[in-house]
């Protein structure tokens, strides 16, 4: 995940995002989806969901890590987590349609 320059996050920040519960714990994170990282699919979803105020968090399975550092993108693809608690409104806006121009 980084931003528009291309710059990784500094350690912690998502963790400044995420929910508190009750507990005063960190809200458990809920798989999304799985998808392709070919085609910037996966940093396009998960800058949408930032903007719309939900954190994600990014997992590449398997050996993806090291096809994310020398090439760029996960060849195995990236899982997107999101807090349970906003996983409804997350999966409402990753299927909305686009607004007609």
């Amino acid at each position: 995940m980084s931003d528009l320059y291309g710059r990784r996050p500094k350690p912690g920040e998502l963790y400044k995002k995420w929910p508190i519960d009750e507990l005063g714990e960190p809200v458990a994170p809920k798989l999304l989806i799985h998808i392709s990282s070919l085609d910037m699919a996966d940093t396009m979803l998960v800058s949408m969901l930032e903007s719309f105020g939900i954190p994600a968090m990014v997992t590449h399975p398997g050996d993806g890590d090291f096809g994310k550092l020398m090439l760029g993108m996960s060849g195995t693809g990236s899982c997107i987590y999101v807090p349970e608690t906003m996983y409804e409104q997350a999966k409402e806006l990753m299927e909305a349609e686009p607004d007609e121009l």
